[in-house]
């Protein structure tokens, strides 16, 4: 599962994040809500700017805008734990495009490599529940216009490891440009399953891609069970063996498991990695996305598989005890320093 990489050339930047730059907006529904919404409890699926409105009207209250996107989480929140961060993503012409592209550079994330479309920046209305579950409907606006004709080796020229959301699968030739061209870099690769849908949609698209070479694989325990549906998945034990299937073809695999904690496997290694106990989660949003942060954070700095997924679980768990996909200022200080005791073991 391991591309390769130039280890001659100096990185401007330890990580490049490829992916949609969506405008969150969050909301908090009863159950009920959700019979006025097509899909699956839990998934995301993308419908025209007509069903995002027809929505947003029938909430009890506005929702509330936040950045969001899957690799955009994550590439922003390893930059405010100390990676050199930049994105590729297409951001719209509008004032919801200007404010996104403020708030990545106001969190220290390289913007020079973002491309440009005159159509209306990229919304999701989240709608979390109170079991803190979030349902996904996503208007893709500019996003939708990315093409594979903008996608060079260039764009990720310096960057040591490319993280790829799997959202871009939905646009299947834009994914394959994607890849070649980090490929083509040098780049190593990280790709975050995203979503069931995705499995089901492009289980042998996925394989594939494992095949010719990934990096590291994030998935969590419904994308594996998708991609791996002869593997036992009862309990989460079970979970093992699907998180050495995913290592077996030659890269670092991590298996998510929410509230059970995680399995990471690579080579011969298998580790079991504790959740960090919270009582008061309120949003799932974004947790999956933090929790690589966390991960690669550790990851790119050369630590041990278990150190990593512990920086992991600190980042994903915080994340849950808030509205909306990025941890706010006040507590990202408190979460901050504990993942940095990890990852800088002699500072003092």
């Amino acid at each position: 599962m391991s591309s390769s990489a130039s280890a001659a050339t100096p990185s401007a930047f330890d990580l490049i994040g490829v992916g949609a730059p969506i405008m969150d907006l969050v909301a908090t529904v009863p159950e009920s809500f959700l019979a006025h919404t097509a899909g699956e409890k839990g998934g995301s699926v993308n419908v025209a700017p007509e069903e995002i409105a027809r929505l947003i009207a029938l909430l009890p209250s506005p929702p509330a805008p936040t950045p969001g996107g899957s690799a955009a989480n994550t590439t922003f929140n390893a930059a405010r734990l100390g990676l050199r961060t930049t994105f590729i993503g297409k951001l719209g012409g509008d004032d919801t495009a200007r404010a996104y592209r403020a708030r990545f550079a106001s969190g220290g994330v390289d913007t020079q490599r973002f491309k440009h479309s005159p159509l209306p920046n990229a919304r999701c209305l989240i709608l979390t529940t109170p079991d803190a579950q979030r349902t996904m409907r996503t208007e893709l606006g500019a996003v939708f216009s990315f093409s594979p004709d903008e996608v060079s080796a260039a764009d990720f020229t310096g960057c040591r490891l490319a993280h790829i959301e799997g959202y871009i699968v939905f646009n299947r030739p834009l994914a394959d440009a994607v890849l070649a061209a980090a490929r083509a870099a040098g780049c190593k690769i990280s790709l975050d399953v995203a979503s069931f849908e995705i499995v089901r949609m492009a289980r042998d698209w996925l394989l594939g891609q494992l095949k010719t070479g990934l990096d590291l694989v994030v998935a969590n325990e419904d994308e594996i069970r998708e991609l791996f549906p002869d593997l036992p998945a009862v309990t989460p034990e079970d979970y093992a063996a699907h998180a050495r299937r995913l290592a077996s073809f030659g890269g670092t695999a991590a298996v998510k498991l929410g509230k059970d904690g995680a399995w990471i496997a690579r080579g011969t290694e298998l580790h079991r990695i504790a959740p960090v106990a919270i009582a008061d989660a309120i949003d799932s949003n974004g947790a999956g996305d933090a929790w690589a942060a966390g991960f690669l954070s550790a990851y790119l700095r050369g630590m041990p598989l278990p150190a990593c997924g512990t920086v992991a679980s600190i980042l994903g768990a915080e994340t849950v005890r808030h509205m909306g996909p990025i941890i706010p200022d006040q507590p990202w200080s408190v979460v901050a320093a504990q993942a940095r005791k990890i990852l800088n073991p002699a500072a003092p």
